[in-house]
């Protein structure tokens, strides 16, 4: 029998609809070998051990497959007349086999059975050094990308993106590189997305970095992982640290009861000192944070992150390329992004996804009672756009205090400027 055979191809499309059928894959299996397709058989009794491992059926055909000497059965070890039955020679192996290409097949069928985990120098397994510190490729994420919020791009532009890319007009006006760019807002508003966007602007890889990843219980150990994450940025330069969750890896150390993490925020500060060093050179950081008034002072001094940048709700044409993002891959008719667009005003990036999500609920609902399919109309998306509660007004709520009172050095004029343009004060 051919491996052509219209039995063979059959059974594959059997195979292929049931693959977790061990029986039908064992007897294809069978057939492959008898048509002399010892290769094709080794792997289909392979992927059936994948699925029954102890199966002896399998095992057995797997090793004829593969021209190891079988176990003969008991009918088989002795002659009907009851006398001894002489011994069996052990299979030679087919001539002509390929050992190491089987092997490296079932390899890739078969996945280990364990894994092993390399053990760090404290003994303790956790392979934190070796995956925690991965830099992303360069993305194609670019400003353009970011729709709407025309003044946060043209503050980029101005602060951290023109010096970048004129290395000699920088030179020229004596415009200095130190410090990096603090991202605050409410929650929400897309300040991790538009880091991305510089990174991709600037061609650099792009390390984001929380708290999770830096603090340990062991003492230490957080300082050291915080100047690992520096380090790596240095051997894989050009690169953007993005400090997310700012407040959390840099708080007031005056509130900090905890020696381990003021020792961390102090190690932060000294990397950040560094940043202008010509080992530094390629090193760019970007921090976000929702409460900047919890982030400790020093590290907003000049030479750190001095430059700050408030990222507030997205404007009318960053809501319609968010609505038309999260509409892109949903049965939609009749859908005024502009109106949608106004009828969303104050809410967030986040806000906005729910609102997307909520109405193709509704039309999933209805769909379901009915048995028809229907398409998300205009009035499920503004009956959902109602029932949305802006998640940013708490935050507006606690700023208010804050850019009235606490206004040191004009850090919080733009946030002022929102607040009585919104009318907020």
């Amino acid at each position: 029998m051919s491996e052509d055979s219209p039995l063979i191809q059959s059974l594959r499309t059997a195979v292929a609809a049931a693959p977790g059928d061990v029986p039908l894959r064992l007897h294809l299996a069978e057939l492959l070998l008898t048509a002399g397709q010892q290769d094709a058989a080794v792997t289909e009794a392979a992927v059936a051990l994948q699925h029954a491992p102890g199966d002896p059926q399998a095992r057995e055909l797997m090793a004829r497959a593969m021209g190891a000497p079988t176990t003969q059965t008991a009918a088989t070890q002795a002659p009907a007349t009851g006398a001894p039955a002489p011994p069996t020679p052990p299979a030679a192996p087919r001539a002509g086999f390929d050992w190491r290409a089987a092997a490296d097949q079932v390899g890739d069928v078969v996945p280990p059975r364990f894994v092993e985990t390399p053990l760090t120098v404290d003994g303790s397994g956790d392979p934190k050094d070796a995956a925690a510190w991965e830099v992303a490729a360069p993305g194609t994420v670019r400003l353009a990308d970011v729709g709407g919020m025309r003044e946060v791009k043209e503050r980029l532009e101005a602060a951290f993106l023109a010096p970048m890319r004129n290395p000699e007009l920088r030179k020229l006006y004596g415009k200095s590189l130190r410090g990096g760019l603090l991202l605050y807002g409410p929650p929400g508003c897309g300040k991790t997305f538009i880091a991305r966007a510089v990174a991709g602007e600037l061609g650099a890889g792009f390390l984001s970095v929380s708290i999770s990843d830096v603090l340990d219980m062991w003492i230490g150990n957080s300082e050291r992982n915080m100047h690992e994450v520096f380090a790596t940025a240095r051997r894989q330069a050009p690169c953007v640290v993005f400090l997310d969750e700012l407040d959390a890896l840099g708080g007031k150390r005056s509130r900090t009861q905890n020696s381990g993490m003021r020792n961390t925020v102090n190690q932060l500060l000294t990397e950040l000192d560094g940043i202008d060093a010509p080992a530094n050179e390629g090193v760019f950081v970007l921090a976000a944070t929702n409460v900047p008034w919890d982030v400790d002072i020093a590290l907003r001094r000049p030479g750190r992150l001095d430059r700050t940048l408030l990222v507030l709700p997205p404007d009318a044409a960053a809501r319609e390329a968010i609505l038309r993002y999260h509409l892109r891959d949903r049965p939609i008719e009749s859908i005024d992004l502009g109106k949608l667009a106004k009828a969303t005003d104050g809410l967030s990036g986040a806000d906005l996804a729910h609102v997307c999500e909520a109405a193709a609920e509704t039309a999933l609902l209805d769909s379901a009672r009915t048995g028809t399919v229907r398409m998300i109309g205009m009035r499920d998306l503004l009956d959902a756009a109602k029932s949305v509660v802006p998640s940013t007004e708490p935050w507006f709520a606690a700023a208010r205090n804050v850019a009235m009172f606490a206004n040191e050095g004009g850090m919080y004029d733009d946030l002022l400027a929102y607040l009585k343009k919104r009318r907020k004060l």
